[in-house]
């Protein structure tokens, strides 16, 4: 598995993967206000499928969130599906009123 990098510009950023400066994986976000992210979408390819490396990339934006202080609205369906099986990422879920 490849590591997983973070590419912040401005209020929006991805986590992701790359193999010889080719991004295999990403997911992006955006910051909807001061204190929460928007996971919009999430790209693995094919090579990757299968092996982890979505939730990785989920992983690492929630490790990310909880050392800034964010909390996650989770828009695309394969993260929110990652959160709704994953209690313990569950903490920095936004919870909308």
């Amino acid at each position: 598995m490849y590591p997983v990098k973070h590419e912040p510009n401005g209020v929006n950023g991805v986590f992701y993967m790359e193999n010889d400066g080719k991004r295999l994986a990403g997911i992006m976000y955006n910051r909807s206000s001061e204190t929460v992210i928007t996971l919009d979408h999430t790209l693995v390819d094919a090579s990757l499928r299968g092996t982890g490396a979505g939730e990785s990339l989920i992983k690492a934006a929630v490790e990310w969130a909880r050392e800034q202080g964010f909390k996650i609205i989770p828009m695309c369906p394969y993260a929110n599906s990652v959160f709704m099986k994953n209690k313990p990422l569950q903490d920095v879920l936004h919870l909308q009123k």
